[in-house]
């Protein structure tokens, strides 16, 4: 009596191990047993008789799998049996790695209509009863599915005699929607055609060479390309064909461009909508929804677009759908095929019966949630190497796109928006320069003032017609805004006149090149509604803050002459402000003067900024800042008044003075609060060529009663060891009294290494020109990770200014930064409003104290 034929099953999912099992079970001819791993495997199979077949499930990266086919050979039930691997369909492991003793291998998806072909496929090859098959190189069949080495490559195997399909992979049934009785059997032409060529000379030619084509699917048809090649298949001649589809789903270079034209999408409503069909489209999704909603104003969310592939629907409301809310209070949901568990509280998915799903928050850089995006599939989501970062792109294009709008909604609901343009009006223009300029005097921010003026504008209204002069300052409006950046402001000044903010200026040269950027752009030739095109060009005007000016009015005034003057040489260009000799010296002369009284008048200020932890991000310390508030001006920001104050001497009385109350502040709070705050007070060349520094330093220490090992020195890294003889002497003295030195604008001078070297440095500052350009410029980038490796190397901690982004912080901490300081966590406070968020730090410690006892 024959022993019916011994199969054993391994698979750590429970699900995929009761397919295995039942696939055997139903014929009734074997003797199957399930088990969870190898241990539990060998405990089964204790006393039992040799096997005849293994299967082993892989997930993830496969490892814990091969490491029990190891233990089952040392089974001497399991040592001569053949082993079939089955791969999920989402295992990283790719099958050409798979050890030589796997004898076969299929995905998961293929389990039931595949697993019993092949065991009787490896029973008729095999030598004799119980014997191992070979290695897959021994074997003639499925060789040719270890060309394909992506899990989510589509390929056909192909009778070349009838141009029947034979085969295909899990991916192309995933990625076309097609069932089995539509691809298995079926003649080539109906599922793949191409464009050029027929499917019968591209089976016969089987070069590998690529041929546009269209693929089939539940949707249609998906463009894309396809190559042949000769394969075995069951120990014949076949022809395999992969497919590459041109979706962004399925290709991560198509994903690119998905996002590129995306972002090229208008900004209004109808830009919203064209972005969200081009996501449904290009990554096959069967359902899109973007949402309006702010959680912090208690309104209830707006659907701005939907898309779903199906039936109409009777929508749940929104809230009943327990996914959206998570989402709107900040939490990101992926869920690449098993969205079905979340049906349970969640009507919507019910009721469309996603397996795919994934919610990101639409948040502001400040991080407040103005919207949500939803998105789903019937299939599992694409691959998530391509989905994740697609998705995570959409939401910042959505999430711009809702702030603009709610500024826009705002703007007309105060008559502060241009009836025609949409932009600012001259009154919200000149309330939104005033702010910035007060921002700028409090952070030392240059910004630049672009005055853009049509050229010959007149001529067109009186011999075209207004409504021409419409469609051209529309057109103006869309070319000035696709040339700045969203943090900058556009907005129309008065008739043909436009002006510009560009904020967060490093370099003068920025400017320049947006403007001739602008200069460009307008000459390009534009076409009217009848077919006609037009030439209009415009002359820009260009002034700087502080350079040129520390009011709005008169900055305002300086751009419009620089306009006038691009305008006399002969249009079409645009010109810098260049104020008079004359008139300069007399500004300078009068804020000389005022400087002068400055300190005795009160009109000084400290401000104060934390600098917080790179991983906790609680407050470590703080810099003390130096504001100006004139009597007539308001704020002026140091980057402004400091020169002259060096140009005078009076840094040096200045210096003391913001030494002094910054050490009486900071011990104030060290009494009150006990944090152990670093104190960093910047040094000007001036001050460092002092020879009473030392004593200076003391009296502050020994007057306020602060710890010396608490107060930071700050020296700017463009001081030159030369230009500052007793640069070193001071230092070191300073370091002697206890106190700590750091190097500020690390990166913008030409001694970096040699500062490094000679200086008695405890910590460097990294300039904030470089960390704004995280995300930017990958060379900048550069400068940052080596600045914080050859610190460390060093034994020196670092601290990165100007960090405004989530972004600069991720980068930051991926890089082993140790402190950070910028707007993303707190603009410079002056002494009461930053003894509030001290208070206001105890305050929620205590509490969450009070809660945990």
């Amino acid at each position: 009596m024959t022993h019916p034929a011994g199969i054993l099953v391994i698979a750590a999912q429970r699900e995929l191990r009761r397919l295995l099992f039942d696939t055997f079970d139903r014929d009734g001819h074997f003797v199957v047993h399930s088990a969870r791993d190898a241990t539990h495997a060998g405990i089964l199979l204790e006393g039992r008789p040799a096997l005849d077949l293994i299967l082993v499930a892989f997930d993830g990266d496969g490892r814990d799998a091969l490491a029990g086919i190891e233990v089952l050979r040392s089974l001497p039930a399991c040592a001569q049996a053949p082993l079939i691997a089955v791969l999920d369909d989402h295992a990283l492991l790719k099958p050409a790695v798979l050890p030589a003793g796997v004898a076969d291998w299929l995905y998961a998806s293929q389990v039931e209509r595949e697993l019993l072909v092949r065991w009787q496929r490896l029973q008729r090859t095999a030598t004799g009863p119980g014997v191992a098959q070979g290695s897959r190189s021994e074997s003639n069949d499925g060789d040719y599915r270890f060309a394909f080495d992506e899990v989510d490559s589509e390929w056909l195997i192909v009778d070349p005699v009838r141009s029947r399909i034979l085969e295909f992979s899990p991916a192309l049934a995933r990625h076309s929607g097609l069932a089995d009785h539509e691809l298995r059997g079926r003649s080539l032409q109906e599922v793949l055609s191409f464009a050029d060529v027929t499917t019968e000379q591209v089976i016969a030619e089987g070069s590998r060479r690529w041929y546009s084509g269209r693929r089939r699917s539940a949707r249609g048809v998906d463009t894309g390309e396809a190559n042949a090649r000769p394969v075995r298949h069951a120990g014949r001649d076949a022809v395999a064909l992969v497919f590459r589809s041109d979706r962004a789903g399925v290709r991560a270079e198509v994903a690119l461009g998905l996002l590129a034209r995306m972002f090229a999408s208008g900004s209004g409503d109808e830009g919203i909508a064209e972005a969200a069909r081009l996501l449904y489209e290009e990554m096959a999704l069967d359902y899109v929804a973007v949402w309006s909603g702010r959680p912090d104003d208690g309104s209830a969310p707006i659907q701005l677009v939907q898309y779903w592939r199906g039936e109409e629907q009777v929508w749940p409301g929104p809230h009943l759908q327990s996914s959206l809310r998570l989402v709107l209070a900040g939490q990101a949901m992926l869920h690449q095929s098993d969205a079905a568990r979340l049906a349970a509280v969640d009507p919507l998915l019910e009721q469309l019966g996603l397996s795919g799903f994934a919610g990101w928050p639409l948040q502001d850089e400040r991080r407040t949630v103005l919207g949500a995006l939803l998105v789903g599939t019937r299939q599992p989501l694409p691959a998530l190497p391509i989905v994740q970062p697609v998705l995570a792109c959409a939401a910042v294009r959505f999430a711009h796109a809702l702030e603009l709008r709610h500024s826009r909604e705002q703007g007309r609901a105060e008559g502060l928006l241009d009836a025609l343009t949409g932009l600012p009006n001259r009154l919200l223009f000149n309330d939104r320069l005033d702010t910035v300029i007060r921002e700028a005097n409090r952070t030392g921010e240059s910004f630049a003032l672009l005055f853009v003026d049509l050229d010959r504008f007149k001529t067109i209204n009186d011999t075209l017609g207004h409504a021409v002069g419409d469609q051209v300052l529309l057109t103006t409006t869309q070319r000035l805004r696709g040339s700045v950046r969203a943090s900058d402001t556009v907005a129309r000044y008065a008739g043909d006149e436009f002006v510009v903010i560009l904020r967060h200026i490093v370099k003068s040269e920025d400017v320049l090149r947006i403007a001739e950027k602008i200069v460009q752009v307008m000459g390009a030739p534009l076409r009217i509604d009848d077919g006609t095109e037009l030439q209009v060009t415009a002359s820009i005007g260009v002034s700087f803050f502080p350079d040129d000016a520390p009011d709005a009015e008169t900055l305002l005034k300086h751009a419009d002459e620089a306009m006038y003057a691009a305008k006399s040489l002969g249009r079409n260009n645009y010109q810098i402000f260049e104020g008079s000799a004359e008139q300069s010296q007399q500004q300078n002369l009068a804020l000389k003067s005022g400087l002068r009284h400055a300190e005795h008048k009160g009109e000084l200020r400290v401000f104060y900024q934390p600098q917080v932890d790179a991983v906790t991000e609680d407050i470590v310390g703080m810099e003390a800042l130096v504001r100006w508030e004139h009597p007539e001006l308001g704020f002026i920001g140091p980057g402004f008044f400091i020169p002259l104050a060096e140009e005078t001497g009076l840094i040096v009385s200045i210096g003391e003075w913001v030494l002094r109350t910054a050490c009486r502040h900071a011990q104030e709070w060290e009494r009150r609060f006990g944090l152990r705050l670093r104190l960093g007070v910047n040094l000007s060349a001036v001050q460092l060529m002092q020879p009473n520094l030392l004593e200076i330093v003391a009296s502050a220490l020994d007057e306020s009663g602060l710890e010396a090992s608490l107060l930071e020195m700050e020296v700017t890294e463009s001081i030159s060891i030369k230009a500052a003889p007793n640069l070193v002497e001071n230092l070191q003295g300073l370091h002697r009294l206890g106190c700590r030195i750091a190097i500020d604008d690390f990166g913008t001078g030409a001694a970096s290494l040699d500062y490094l070297r000679k200086l008695p440095a405890d910590r460097i500052k990294i300039d904030q020109s470089f960390v704004r350009n995280i995300g930017v410029d990958p060379d900048d980038e550069a400068i940052v990770r080596a600045t914080i490796e050859m610190a460390h190397r060093l034994k020196r901690g670092v601290v990165a200014e100007g960090v405004e982004l989530e972004q600069h912080m991720e980068f930051l901490r991926a890089n082993q930064c140790d402190e950070l300081q910028g707007f993303l966590f707190c603009r410079p406070l002056p002494q009461p409003a930053f003894e509030k968020l001290l208070l206001e730090r105890q305050h929620l410690l205590a509490g969450v104290s009070g809660t945990a006892a």
